[in-house]
């Protein structure tokens, strides 16, 4: 039950991510969380309110500088899904 409730909050979140952005995010399973990773594009930082309430939902969150540009993450723990 609870793989299913994290399953369909990464699902929901990638796709507000989507449709803020104009791009399809990253999906990383990993053994505790599942990182949902968005390039920050023109279109998600005119929306960035709306993002950070995306963001918000993760256990953590945060915002990355890399060579190419920047990119915002959150992590939704395996065991609960939401935000502890």
């Amino acid at each position: 039950m609870a793989e299913d409730h994290q399953s369909d909050a990464v699902q929901d979140a990638a796709a507000q991510l989507e449709t803020l952005g104009g791009t399809k995010p990253r999906i990383l399973p990993g053994p505790r969380a599942t990182r949902i990773e968005a390039d920050v594009t023109p279109r998600l930082a005119d929306n960035w309110p709306q993002v950070l309430q995306v963001l918000n939902r993760g256990a953590h969150f945060g915002l990355t500088l890399t060579d190419t540009g920047q990119i915002a993450w959150l992590r939704i723990p395996r065991e609960t899904g939401t935000r502890p």
